[in-house]
């Protein structure tokens, strides 16, 4: 039991360090640690938890460089979706929704790099579609950062104005989230409570990020991203959850 709780400590630590540097991908560190630990039902909304907790960190963190008409946007198509997704996680298989995400951000990347600057950027309205198909399947699988990256980063937002902005547009998103789980029934007290407990390693977490991504150069920046998004690609398609 110890070393169950060490482990997942542990876990959020990295996780939501690497969250702060990339933007995404402490899911792909947690998620699997508290499946694990506590079921795939239970460590989808321990995850939302933590997570909303880790984001808000990260917003005050780079809250000088924000663009909240992304967030704006965002939000109009997500919150809506998030809570169909949401409602429909109490009753859906996760593993072929899951290995097709990781799919397809195996095809981002090698899109980025055989065809660099092939996407273009976003108009601002977009990101009420992106944030509506964001919201939709993080509400499936705990989390989409990654395929969220690459819209933000067309868009031309960059380190600090990227992680805080992409942070709060998840902030929204998670919040609907934990408000369709509660109503569906998979959103328990001792879920609140452990993603809760893991608050304060999530902060630490995303203020040890915040120091090494201000004094990353920005292409340094985007090879991280890119490494990120692979890693979780494989993770997904190979793993399933």
């Amino acid at each position: 039991m110890v070393e169950s709780i060490l482990l997942v400590g542990l876990a959020a630590l990295v996780a939501s360090t690497l969250a702060a540097v990339a933007g995404f991908g402490g899911a792909a560190v947690l998620l699997p640690v508290l499946v694990m630990a506590y079921g795939v039902r239970d460590a989808v909304p321990i995850l939302t938890v933590a997570q909303l907790i880790g984001n808000l960190s990260r917003v005050w963190f780079n809250r000088g460089v924000l663009d909240y008409r992304v967030v704006a946007w965002f939000a109009l198509g997500g919150v809506p979706l998030a809570l169909a997704g949401g409602w429909l996680f109490a009753r859906a298989p996760l593993t072929s929704l899951t290995r097709l995400l990781g799919a397809f951000l195996l095809i981002v990347v090698a899109w980025r790099r055989l065809r660099p600057g092939a996407m273009g950027r976003p108009p601002l309205r977009a990101f009420a579609l992106i944030g509506a198909a964001a919201s939709f399947l993080s509400a499936l699988l705990g989390s989409v950062g990654p395929l969220m990256a690459p819209f933000f980063l067309a868009y031309g937002l960059l380190k600090g104005a990227y992680i805080g902005t992409e942070a709060l547009s998840t902030v929204v998103m998670h919040v609907a989230k934990l408000a369709a789980y509660r109503g569906a029934a998979v959103l328990s007290d001792a879920s609140i409570l452990i993603g809760l407990a893991l608050g304060p390693v999530m902060i630490a977490g995303s203020w040890t990020g915040k120091r090494i991504v201000d004094r990353l150069p920005e292409r340094a920046f985007v090879l991280i991203i890119e490494a990120t998004m692979t890693a979780a690609g494989l993770l997904f398609l190979i793993r399933g959850y």
